[in-house]
């Protein structure tokens, strides 16, 4: 998401073995982020293709800063706090950049970088999801040599099964099918070239610039991935790999309800977005929601003067029910929209705050 709340950015770890495509899928993102700035970290340089980028200046030995507004940084894990906060200081009351995407090690451990992300002390960040990169053509020797692979895959957010094209259809199932068994409740999706649409990752910024918060619209509305790069053939549809749906409810939302729907999310349900009205639970503030993967947090904050006051929510994920979700989202909405439920929105609040340290890296990544 371009800013996951007014203060906070949201920080995406993208792992994978060595040879599945990590470093092509982040060069896409980079060259495709419809005006989203991206800080990118490289746990292991690799071949990010900042030839192709205009170098607009240096800010230290291993960080550079580039002409499309992202910013790339070669870094040991040990380091990451420190460019994290170089990253996401802000320049004039103002963030320099929209999300920040860590690319791991190919003998890296994820699980513990997300436990780094959820571990900082950096009030400027959240935490974005760990997404999964795997080689289709190669999956079956990569598990061979390196099991770990399967509890990778059990604590990832989303799954990229990536190289599609080197192998035939009925391959490509049969791998789909064994990566969806590993990944239990993780979105899982297709790829060629890592060319996912950026959108199923974060907001992509309208390539005008705007005022103010994104619109319903925005949060909802596919990019447009035209274009005549040379993998344009190869694109098709980029959001066809992931649905969404577009809740909007004028009758506040029952808090026990709605956390009881949150806390049991489908499988391949990715990221969840919007802003959500709990009526008298809370008459002064709206809660803008983040959830990715199994993570998830509320923030509060004043209606703004004259806006309608609405619950909007855009839900994103691979192989979702759209119609069985709307039917839950439905069932949440308060009977008594006007009775006051203080223990209700108990439920809530432990989204609002941060939990312990040790409890919240625990319940996410053991």
């Amino acid at each position: 998401m371009s800013k996951a709340s007014p203060q906070q950015i949201p920080v995406v770890v993208l792992a994978g073995f060595l040879g599945s495509g990590k470093t092509t899928l982040l060069n896409h993102l980079l060259h495709r982020s419809g005006g989203t700035r991206i800080g990118a970290i490289v746990n292991d340089f690799g071949s990010i293709e900042i030839d192709a980028m205009a170098v607009a200046g240096q800010l230290g030995d291993s960080t550079v800063a580039l002409g499309n507004g992202c910013l790339c940084c070669a870094v040991d894990a040990s380091e990451l706090d420190v460019y994290l906060d170089k990253l996401t200081r802000p320049v004039n009351d103002m963030h320099a950049i929209d999300v920040i995407v860590i690319e791991a090690s190919g003998i890296a451990e994820p699980q513990e970088l997300v436990r780094m992300v959820l571990a900082s002390d950096n009030p400027r960040i959240v935490y974005g999801g760990l997404i999964e990169v795997v080689d289709t053509a190669e999956f079956d020797a990569t598990r061979e040599k390196h099991p770990e692979v399967e509890r990778h895959l059990g604590i990832a957010d989303l799954v990229v099964v990536n190289k599609g094209d080197r192998v035939g259809p009925d391959e490509r199932e049969r791998v789909l099918g064994v990566v969806r068994a590993a990944a239990g409740r993780a979105a899982v999706v297709s790829a060629s070239y890592g060319r996912i649409d950026p959108a199923l990752l974060f907001d992509c910024r309208p390539t005008e610039e705007r005022i103010g918060q994104l619109s319903f619209d925005d949060l909802h509305k596919h990019d447009d991935h035209g274009g005549d790069d040379e993998h344009a053939a190869h694109d098709g549809h980029l959001h066809a790999a992931y649905d969404s749906v577009a809740f909007t409810s004028e009758v506040p939302m029952d808090p026990r309800r709605l956390i009881a729907f949150l806390d049991s999310r489908p499988e391949g349900l990715y990221r969840i977005k919007g802003y959500v009205d709990f009526g008298a639970g809370d008459r002064d503030n709206r809660y803008a929601v983040h959830a990715v993967g199994r993570f998830l947090r509320f923030y509060p904050e004043p209606w703004p003067s004259g806006e309608e006051r609405l619950t909007q929510l855009v839900l994103i994920g691979s192989g979702i029910d759209a119609t069985a979700l709307g039917k839950q989202l439905d069932a949440a909405k308060s009977d008594a929209p006007h009775a006051v439920d203080e223990q209700g929105m108990w439920g809530v609040l432990r989204y609002v705050q941060d939990k312990g340290e040790a409890e919240e890296v625990a319940d996410y990544v053991l």
